[in-house]
C-alpha cells in the first residue's frame, strides 16, 4: 500500500471491504494503478464487512484465492463444510449433499469476516500498484472522455480528485455511486431480519452445516473453530428487537426449539446482532466508464450463503475481461464500452439464476399456502430422488456452474 499523491489512475474502486479489497488484491498482478476508497476504517463499529459474522465461501471462491497466492492464510483459520443437512420444521424427512458424493474434498468452507478482512488487509498492505484511501467516500462524479474523475472527502473535510480510466462501485447494496452513475436498483423487502451470532452445540457438527427451514424463516448453522457453531435465525422484523433483547437463557430456548435437538442442547451463546434482509438488483451493470460488482449489483437473501461468492464471480469475470484486453495491448482502455458490455452479458445469466434461486427458496418456504407446502415436500423428495438434482444444484453452490472465469477455475491471471 503505497501513499501516492499522484491523482491518476487505471481504476478508482469505491468500496473497500471483503468485494473491493478482493478486486484490488486479483488486479494487482497486472500492474494497474488502483485507488481503494472507503469510508470506514477497519477495526471500527461501522464497519460491515469485517465483523464477527462468519461468510461461507463456495468452491469457486476457495480457487480465486488460490489463484490469488492467499488461500493458506485463509484456510489456516477456516472449517471445511462436507455435509450439508436440509429440513423442514414440522415435516419428515431431509435432504442432504456430501462432498464425497460430488468428488470434492469440501462443499465449502467457513471464515470468519474479520479474520478473512485480516489476510485481505496484511495483502493490500503489501501490493505496489494500490492506494487504499481511507476513511474517504466518494462524493461526486464526472464522466466524458478518456477518463472519469470522482470527488472523494477525506477525514477533516479535505476533497481530493482522483481520475481513471474505470470506476468501480463495490460499495454494497446500498451503493452510493451507483445512483451517481444514473442507475437504478429495484429492491424487495422481505420483511426479516437475521440473528446472527455463534453458540456451543453439545453435540459436535462433525463439518456438516445445517440449514431448517421454520415457520418464521431459514435458520442456518454453520461449523466454525472450536466445535462452535456460527447461526443465522431468520425472524420477523416485527420480531427481531424482541429476539435480540432476551437474554441468553431465553433466546437459547427459543432458539432450541426452531432448530431441535440433532445437536443435543444449545449453549453458550455469544454476542448477537440483526440486520434487515431484502432483495435488491441493479437494472444494468454498467454506465460510461463504470461497472458494478458485488451487492451494488446485487443483494441477496442469506438462504443459500451465495452473496459474497456471487460478488467474486463477478470478480472474477471482470478481471478476465480486463486480462484479455490487456494481453493483446497492454495500454488497452479498461474503460472500453466493449469491455463493460462483455462483463454484463457473462455476469446476466449466472446472476439471474442466484436471485431466482434464493429469491424461489424464500417465498416456497415461507408461503402457508398449502398448494405450496404441498410443492416443497415433494421438491424435498425429489430433490434425492430424482438422478441429477442433487448434483446440479450442488455445482449451482459451489460456484461451478456454466462459463467460469479463470480465478473462478483456479487459474492465475499471469
Amino acid at each position: 500500500m503505497i501513499e501516492s499523491t499522484n491523482k491518476e489512475y487505471d481504476i478508482v474502486i469505491a468500496g473497500g471491504g471483503m468485494i473491493g479489497a478482493s478486486l484490488a488484491l486479483a488486479l494487482s498482478p497486472l500492474g494497474l494503478r488502483i485507488a481503494v476508497v472507503e469510508a470506514v476504517a477497519r477495526g471500527e463499529a461501522l464497519q460491515p464487512s469485517f465483523d464477527d459474522r462468519s461468510t461461507a465461501l463456495s468452491r469457486s471462491t476457495q480457487r480465486m484465492f488460490e489463484a490469488m497466492g492467499l488461500w493458506d492464510d485463509v484456510i489456516s483459520a477456516a472449517t471445511p463444510i462436507r455435509r450439508i443437512h436440509v429440513s423442514d420444521r414440522g415435516r419428515f424427512g431431509f435432504s442432504h449433499i456430501d462432498a464425497a458424493e460430488q468428488g470434492v474434498e469440501a462443499l465449502g468452507y467457513v471464515v470468519i469476516n474479520r479474520v478473512l478482512g485480516n489476510v485481505l488487509q496484511s495483502a493490500l498492505v503489501k501490493s505496489e500498484t494500490v492506494d487504499v484511501i481511507c476513511p474517504a467516500r466518494v462524493v461526486d462524479i464526472d464522466v466524458g472522455g478518456d477518463l472519469a474523475s470522482a470527488r472523494i472527502e477525506r477525514d477533516r473535510g479535505h476533497d481530493q480528485e482522483l481520475a481513471g480510466q474505470l470506476l468501480v462501485a463495490a460499495d454494497g447494496a446500498n451503493s452510493a455511486l451507483r445512483p451517481m452513475l444514473g442507475i437504478c436498483a429495484k429492491k424487495t423487502d422481505y420483511g426479516q431480519h437475521a440473528v446472527i451470532g455463534n453458540l456451543l452445540p453439545e453435540k459436535p457438527l462433525h463439518n456438516c452445516a445445517y440449514e431448517r427451514f421454520t415457520d418464521q424463516g431459514p435458520l442456518a448453522l454453520l461449523p466454525v473453530a472450536d466445535d462452535r457453531a456460527a447461526f443465522v435465525w431468520t425472524v420477523s422484523s416485527s420480531d427481531a428487537d424482541r429476539v435480540l433483547g432476551l437474554d441468553d437463557e431465553t433466546f437459547l430456548a427459543e432458539l432450541q426449539e426452531a432448530f431441535g435437538y440433532r445437536l443435543g442442547r444449545l449453549s453458550r451463546v455469544g454476542e448477537r446482532a440483526a440486520y434487515p434482509l431484502s432483495l435488491s438488483k441493479a437494472l444494468r451493470l454498467t454506465a460510461e466508464r463504470a461497472v458494478l460488482v458485488g451487492n451494488s449489483a446485487h443483494g441477496l437473501h442469506p438462504v443459500a450463503a451465495q452473496g459474497f461468492n456471487l460478488g467474486m464471480r463477478d470478480v472474477a469475470a471482470l478481471c478476465d475481461c480486463i486480462a484479455d484486453a490487456r494481453s493483446t495491448d497492454p495500454a488497452a482502455d479498461v474503460g472500453d464500452p466493449g469491455l463493460l458490455d462483455r462483463y454484463a452479458q457473462w455476469r446476466r445469466d449466472d446472476q439471474g439464476k442466484l436471485v431466482r434461486i434464493t429469491d424461489g427458496i424464500v417465498r416456497l418456504f415461507g408461503s402457508s399456502s398449502p398448494p405450496l407446502r404441498a410443492a416443497r415436500n415433494v421438491g424435498m423428495l425429489g430433490f434425492d430422488i430424482i438422478p441429477g438434482v442433487r448434483s446440479l444444484f450442488a455445482r449451482h453452490m459451489m460456484g461451478l456452474a456454466g462459463r467460469l472465469p479463470r480465478l473462478s477455475r483456479g487459474v492465475p491471471l499471469k
